[in-house]
This record gives structure tokens, C-alpha cells and sequence, in this order.
């Protein structure tokens, strides 16, 4: 097996990275009318995802502080549906890893999986809120906003999916994807949504934009008044700034990674174009991909492995590595079994790519074209086949970095890391 040497390229996006997250965070915040619909003294409870956002900690703890500048009580609480195995030690532990706890954010984390009935919506959906953000005075939500894995609408993955789906805790969470299976999740997170929202108990959120970077690149306030409406705005913003592979196909895309920290289906699946009950390049507008390869599981996936099973291959070291129970549980309660099929593994990288590249539809294994990524977070610079130069050299955001390298093994069998060492460009995490 002979490949295409392999080319490092810098892919230069607009860096909108906030250089002072803290005080931009306080600026906003201190802006909002959030404090003061809390009566003198109350309690607060801010709600926080799961997902690998970028300064996640310095945000919330921004957003304790200005409550706690205002006289009032916070505390946070997890509110992420049935993340971290749906457990309540799961969940705290997930947020701890991100830095998220008492010690460091200078009040409570309060993890537990009660939930009291918010009512019903039109459809007759049953609609729940985590016990000790519904006994609060009033309920925070700190999310980023972007574009969901499962499917395209003006409102996908954010405030009102965190306030629908998160706040339910696991009976919610299984619920809602019930229900969405045949009216849609947009729908449901809409519906379900205005429910919450009509307990009352919601002061509003703080809306996160990234660039294509991951760099924290917006921090929004967004009162309830115009909380639908303003979703819709910065989703559309979001995508905007969106990365993507730079090339319009690939036979093969070489994934270092995949985890629940990188992106709810484990890989971004608008940058893999994928979907997840299994279609191939389901996305518009995005790269085409033939194969997917896919080499280990992230360090802060605790082992849950959503979204091997979009993967075309992948090694024997990572399906070792699967933790079975947190895995079905998230696929399962998603709808999403086909998110953890088992593809065709092998020992090595090299008889991964071996058993693979035949199946694209090429005789020689040095036409296949090739691109390599740590993550779906970072998408620069990444490794691209020599043998798509004149594509590169005709974008201007490219960058060739260097000479090109050819594919290397080493003694095991296993692929030369060569993004390791390398700083993901415009990394300010």
C-alpha cells in the first residue's frame, strides 16, 4: 500500500476570539435585566450543558458572580438530559472535569435527577424541570448555541433544546426524542420549550457563540421575551462562521478522535456529513466523504463511544476501550441506535486503511484521497493527500505548511501522529 504523501494545511478563518472573557461576560450580564427579576436575596439555579465549550468555567463563573454582585443565591446545577450515564454522580463528575465545582466556582453544584411536572403542551408532551431549579426563584441557562448533529432547522442545538431537553433530566430526555422520532425535534424542542417557559421560573439565558476556531466568540443575553426569536438569529449567525473540511470530496477522512466532549454525536456530523441513523453525505453544502476512519475515543468521552457507529472502520484499541452502559443508554434514550454499530475493526491503523481504501472505487491506492483531523473541533490546520493540491492552491484560505510528508507506521503498525506536536491554529481554550 502506497498513499499520497500527506500535506499540512493551515486553514486561516476569521479569529473572533473575546481576548477578556470575564469582563465581557460581566459587561453583558451587567446589562441584562436578569437580576432583577429575582426578589432581594433569592436563589438562582444556572443551568450547564455537557458539551466541550471552550472557557465553559471563566463563563459560569462570570455569570455566579454577577448574581452574587446583585445579593442573590446561586447555585448550578447539570442540565443535560441523560449525559454522564444518566446519573446524578455522572453528571457532576462531567462537569467537574471541566472545572465546574464548588471550590472554583464559589458556590453549590447540585446534582440529582428529581424532576417536578411542568404540564403538558398542545400534543399532549409532559414537560419537567430539574426539583432544585424548579424550588429556586429563578432558573439561568448558560448554553452555547450552534447547529444540532441530528437534523437542520432555524432552531437546533441551544437555549431552548437546554431548557426542553436538559432541564428534563433523563425522564425528559427519553421522552422528548419519543416523541420527536415522528413530529421532529425541532418541533418538540419548541413545543416543550414555550411549556417551560410558561412555568414562569425562567430568567432567561446566556447565549454562546464560537468561532470556527472553538474560540468563545459571542456572549449574548437573552431575556425569555424574545428568546425564540433571538435563537434564530444566532443559530443563523452561528452557522455563518461554521468550519468545514476544504476540499468538495474525499475518498477517505482519518479521525484521531471522536467524544461526547467533542460534539453530541461524537464527531460533528456537519463536518463528516453524516447522519445519524446512518446515511452517508446527508448534508447540503458540505464536503462529500466516502469513508470514515476513526482511531480512538477522546480521554474526556469516559468511554462513551456515540458515534462509532458512523464510522466506517476503526482500530481494535478503541472498541476495547467501549464502556457499554453509559453508550446504549445516550444512543438509546436518543433513538439513535444505529449511532453505535459497531463498524469493522482491525489491530492497526495500517490494515485499517489497508482493508478500506479498496472499497472507494480506485484500482491504485495513490489516487485515494485523503484527509486527517485530531477532532471535528479542530479543523486547522489539518493533513489533506498531495494529490489534491491544485484544489488547495486555488483557495485562498489555505495555507500549505511545509513539505509534504509521506504516511508513516510505526513498529505496531499504527500511524506516526503527524498533527501531534502541532497547536490546533487559533487555539485560546
Amino acid at each position: 500500500m502506497e498513499l499520497s504523501r500527506l500535506l499540512l494545511v493551515k486553514q486561516n478563518f476569521p479569529d473572533r476570539s473575546i481576548k477578556d472573557i470575564p469582563g465581557e461576560a460581566a459587561k453583558q450580564l451587567n446589562a441584562s435585566p436578569f437580576a432583577s427579576r429575582v426578589k432581594p436575596g433569592g436563589s438562582v439555579a444556572i443551568g450547564v450543558g455537557s458539551r466541550g465549550i471552550s472557557n465553559i468555567a471563566a463563563i459560569t463563573r462570570a455569570v455566579v458572580d454577577y448574581f452574587k454582585s446583585h445579593g442573590l443565591r446561586p447555585h448550578i446545577f447539570p442540565a443535560m438530559g441523560s449525559h454522564g450515564a444518566a446519573t446524578a454522580e455522572g453528571q457532576a463528575d462531567v462537569l467537574a472535569h471541566y472545572g465546574i465545582v464548588e471550590a472554583t466556582m464559589g458556590c453549590p453544584v447540585i446534582s440529582q435527577l428529581e424532576v417536578v411536572s411542568l404540564g403538558s403542551t398542545p400534543e399532549g408532551i409532559e414537560a419537567f424541570m430539574d426539583r432544585t431549579a424548579y424550588e429556586s426563584d429563578g432558573v439561568m441557562l448558560l448554553g452555547r448555541v450552534k447547529w444540532h448533529t441530528d437534523f437542520m432547522g432555524k432552531i437546533e442545538s441551544g437555549l431552548l433544546k437546554m431548557m426542553a431537553i436538559g432541564l428534563g433530566k433523563f425522564a425528559g430526555a427519553q421522552r422528548y426524542h419519543t416523541y420527536a422520532y415522528k413530529l421532529g425535534l425541532e418541533h418538540v424542542i419548541r413545543t416543550v420549550g414555550r411549556q417551560v417557559l410558561a412555568s414562569g421560573k425562567i430568567l432567561g439565558g446566556l447565549a454562546i457563540l464560537e468561532d470556527a476556531y472553538h474560540n468563545t466568540a459571542q456572549l449574548t443575553p437573552v431575556p425569555v421575551e424574545t428568546m425564540e426569536q433571538r435563537e434564530e438569529e444566532l443559530l443563523a449567525l452561528a452557522k455563518s462562521w461554521m468550519g468545514k473540511i476544504p476540499v468538495p470530496q474525499l475518498d477517505i477522512l482519518i479521525l484521531d478522535e471522536i467524544g461526547k466532549n467533542i460534539s453530541g454525536a461524537g464527531m460533528d456530523t456537519k463536518v463528516v456529513n453524516r447522519g445519524v441513523q446512518g446515511q452517508y453525505n446527508p448534508w447540503p453544502d458540505t464536503p462529500s466523504i466516502d469513508r470514515l476512519f476513526v482511531r480512538d475515543l477522546s480521554s474526556l468521552t469516559y468511554n462513551n463511544a456515540v458515534g462509532i457507529g458512523l464510522a466506517d472502520v476503526t482500530t481494535d484499541r478503541l472498541v476495547n476501550r467501549i464502556d457499554w452502559v453509559p453508550t446504549r443508554i445516550n444512543s438509546l434514550t436518543a433513538s439513535t441506535p444505529a449511532a453505535i454499530r459497531t463498524p469493522v475493526h482491525f489491530a492497526t491503523d495500517r490494515e485499517c486503511l489497508e482493508r478500506i481504501w479498496p472499497t472507494v472505487g480506485k484500482f491504485d491506492s495513490r489516487d485515494v484521497t485523503i484527509g486527517w483531523i485530531r477532532n471535528t473541533l479542530e479543523l486547522s490546520p489539518l493533513l489533506l493527500s498531495e494529490n489534491l493540491i491544485a484544489g488547495i492552491r486555488a483557495n485562498p484560505i489555505l495555507e500549505v505548511v511545509g513539505e509534504a510528508q509521506p504516511v508513516e507506521f510505526d513498529a505496531d503498525g499504527n500511524l506516526v501522529g503527524m498533527l501531534q506536536g502541532v497547536e490546533p491554529a487559533g487555539s485560546a481554550h
